[in-house]
């Protein structure tokens, strides 16, 4: 009877510690899953941020951030917010091409306040279930909310950046009992990436921008020109250009001082400005010499633009001091067509485009000034490596 009872316990032993050998074994199997998981989950991130860092471009930045990190992070949805009190992450962003407007997930506020009052105040990130009237506004632009979401401010140097928001139909995506350092982790690197960025662009605008009429200057021309003419050709585009110069210019400057000259100057480039589209390229050629890029006008639009600024400066009175003087400018013209071709034209069209322009300026101005003249057609016969100009 002992022996039967020792064999019994035996065999309970065996069975419980084959049992807990068996839940053992399992902690083990998930515990490698899970590390595997948070492996692979480390991989993607490292590639995340090895990306995001080596972005040169806020808007590429941005892009980056709203389109593909949903595939990195297995997430359904990102927001971010940004605090663009200057207005210059949106002319940024609008100078690169970037609609910021009808992006979807991206917000821009005018003020720290209107972050606070739409958002309201965070210092810490908030990992767990979505709660709509306290989060709500951060996924206002889609249609199904989201289960479980991560949000955290964006901050560098105690300044508030903004806001990124993550979020999944998966309830158990972002879990209260989760760590922060994650978040916080990304949260971090997208704050120096974004605050090296608008420091990069703002060096960049700054370069390219004439400091007193605040368009842009030469030197930008010169580099977008190249740009928007290839950009026709490739899709049969026509392409304008303007060439303009205020009339008796120097005669402001020799009666009236040079204040009274930078406040002409300021005045024609917001005309100019005024009668352009926002993907239109003015500037500030030198001295008081204006140049227009248009992509897709051809010569019978170009005409009708160029008067309209005509007759804009025309009406224009600049009053300085209780000096008050009536401005003209004349203005040169001229188009390029390019043809469908196997062989491309070995001229320089850029060039040509500007040389033609301002041409017919100097024609202008010899006609007597305050007026519009056309310089011509430049066109690409197909198939045949050769430029003809055809005037008008």
């Amino acid at each position: 009877m002992l022996q039967s009872v020792d064999l019994h316990r035996e065999i309970t032993l065996e069975n419980d510690l084959n049992t807990d050998l068996i839940v053992l074994q399992s902690h083990l199997e998930s515990m490698l899953d899970r590390a595997k998981i948070n492996s692979a989950y480390l991989r993607k991130f490292q590639a995340f941020e090895m990306r995001l860092l080596k972005l040169n471009s806020l808007s590429d930045m941005v892009e980056h951030l709203l389109d593909d990190a949903k595939d990195y992070f297995d997430i359904d949805m990102i927001g971010l917010c940004l605090v663009d009190e200057k207005g210059e992450i949106a002319a940024i962003l609008s100078e690169a091409g970037y609609d910021c407007r009808s992006k979807k997930g991206l917000t821009l506020l005018d003020s720290k306040n209107k972050r606070v009052s739409t958002f309201g105040i965070m210092s810490r990130p908030y990992i767990g279930a979505f709660n709509n009237a306290k989060y709500g506004n951060y996924f206002s632009d889609v249609e199904k909310k989201p289960a479980s979401i991560a949000v955290t401010p964006l901050t560098r140097r105690d300044t508030i950046l903004g806001s990124l928001s993550l979020g999944s139909y998966q309830i158990d995506r972002f879990a209260d009992t989760m760590a922060t350092d994650f978040v916080e982790h990304l949260a971090s690197i997208v704050g120096i990436c974004l605050e090296n960025n608008l420091n990069f662009e703002t060096i960049k605008r700054t370069s390219f921008v004439d400091g007193l009429t605040g368009i842009n200057n030469r030197r930008f021309f010169e580099q977008r020109i190249g740009e928007e003419v290839d950009r026709c050709r490739r899709n049969l585009d026509p392409i304008s250009c303007l060439f303009l110069d205020i009339d008796f210019f120097k005669v402001v400057n020799d009666k009236l001082g040079h204040q009274v000259g930078d406040k002409v100057l300021c005045e024609v480039a917001n005309a100019i400005k005024a009668q352009l589209r926002s993907n239109d390229v003015l500037a500030r050629y030198g001295g008081e010499e204006f140049v227009v890029l248009l992509s897709n006008i051809d010569e019978v639009m170009v005409l009708e633009i160029a008067e309209r600024i005509l007759k804009t400066i025309r009406s224009l009175t600049v009053i300085l001091d209780g000096s008050s003087i009536s401005v003209t400018v004349s203005i040169g013209v001229s188009t390029y067509l390019p043809a469908p071709s196997s062989i491309p034209s070995e001229c320089d069209i850029p060039s040509m485009l500007v040389k033609i322009a301002d041409a017919a300026l100097y024609k202008a101005k010899r006609g007597g000034r305050n007026r519009v003249e056309n310089g011509g057609v430049i066109s690409e016969k197909s198939g045949i490596d050769k430029v003809s100009v055809a005037k008008i």
